[in-house]
């Protein structure tokens, strides 16, 4: 059973904009938190977003601090990742999560505590 599935990917040039979202269900909203992941080649995976399930607690790295912006619609059980004025540097798969265990809202989280995990939208930015 997939309990998050993103959406939204595809390519963008330098400066432009794209909304991802991850459609989840009524029991990855009881989670503690829901998070958006990046991983780009050759890299490892990294935290971009982590925010409170239906709460007003969140972090960002600080690569993207002041361009992503990440909600989320209790009603319609979606999590969205707006992401503005985007970089070449921002090009990687995109990936949703839950944890259900107590989340760090800081740069101290713990990629182990998120439980599910989406199957990866990819994000293609051009200079």
């Amino acid at each position: 059973q997939l309990h998050m599935v993103e959406s939204g990917g595809g390519s963008v040039q330098a400066g432009g904009s794209l909304r991802l979202s991850c459609q989840g269900s009524a029991y990855t909203f009881n989670s503690d938190g829901m998070a958006w992941f990046r991983q780009a080649p050759g890299k490892e995976r990294e935290g971009v977003a982590i925010m409170e399930t239906g709460g007003m607690r969140t972090y960002y790295v600080d690569s993207v601090k002041g361009r992503f912006t990440i909600s989320q619609d209790n009603g319609k059980k979606e999590v969205y990742l707006q992401m503005n004025n985007v970089k070449p540097e921002d090009t990687a798969t995109y990936y949703c999560a839950a944890s259900f265990r107590r989340c760090r809202y800081n740069s101290n989280y713990v990629m182990g505590d998120f439980d599910y995990w989406g199957q990866g939208t990819q994000v293609t930015v051009s200079s």
